[in-house]
């Protein structure tokens, strides 16, 4: 933008030109991918402070992508990728509170099915889908409570019923542990990135599922610490790009 254009960059420093600024950047790439001029589009690490600076309400890229792409913010939502794990979240960037009044049957329904969706266009045939429960030890059958039995369970044995592979609930805390799952869907923001951040911190991508472009991030923060130090481990963007690589790949070869 031509906005600061003669101002000198300061490094680590939160300020609304940088908030305006990395949300432009990401407005015009998403562009490219919709008119088809790119394949897929991979977004560095923002600051959501520099951006609540400029006024710009914005809770992660899911919804931005969503908004920017004419989709339902409700049908868009961020899957974390490291190796050969996949967790998608059913909220993001919202309260404990506000979480626990997204989390509906219809919405855990939603999730699953974009879920099993991004799974075969990922070039998974037969998807495989584990999901949470949202109380300790998924509720132990109602005595920490009964959104297991009145919410997850029912939304479950739909998705189940429709022909998608998922079982469930499970406890957020041994859930990881199952294998012959293709991806897991948690209810809570900390209920999956602690398990991504704690195994694979620098090598963790951010796809953003149920938009009609392949886009994603990283799952960390920008770093303003070491910012300009040229000290950065750059992993987890080379995760995103070689893994939006190898689903272009496929998708090519199956043309």
């Amino acid at each position: 933008t031509s906005e600061g254009a003669n101002t000198l960059i300061k490094f680590g420093t939160v300020d609304a030109a940088y908030g305006r600024a990395s949300l432009a950047s990401a407005r015009r790439a998403i562009q490219a991918a919709l008119a088809g001029d790119v394949d897929a589009v991979v977004a560095a690490p923002q600051t959501e402070r520099s951006i609540a600076a400029a006024g710009i309400a914005f809770d992660g890229y899911p919804s931005f992508v969503a908004r920017e792409t004419g989709t339902s913010v409700n049908d868009v939502y961020l899957m974390v990728c490291f190796d050969e794990s996949r967790i998608v979240h059913a909220t993001l960037h919202v309260s404990v509170r506000e979480a626990l009044a997204l989390i509906t049957r219809e919405h855990v329904e939603r999730v699953i099915r974009v879920t099993d969706t991004a799974l075969k266009k990922l070039g998974i045939a037969k998807p495989r889908i584990f999901v949470s429960g949202l109380n300790p030890h998924a509720g132990e059958e109602g005595l920490f409570g009964r959104e297991e039995i009145e919410i997850i369970a029912p939304a479950i044995r739909q998705a189940a019923a429709e022909g998608i592979a998922v079982s469930g609930p499970f406890g957020a805390d041994t859930m990881f542990r199952r294998p012959g799952c293709d991806a897991f869907i948690v209810m809570l923001h900390d209920q999956g990135h602690i398990a991504a951040k704690l195994l694979a911190f620098n090598r963790t991508a951010g796809l953003s599922i149920g938009s009609p472009i392949l886009f994603s991030s990283v799952a960390h923060g920008s770093a303003h610490d070491i910012a300009g130090l040229g000290v950065a481990d750059p992993g987890a963007v080379i995760e995103a790009v070689t893994r939006l690589a190898r689903v272009n790949a496929q998708g090519r070869d199956r043309n």
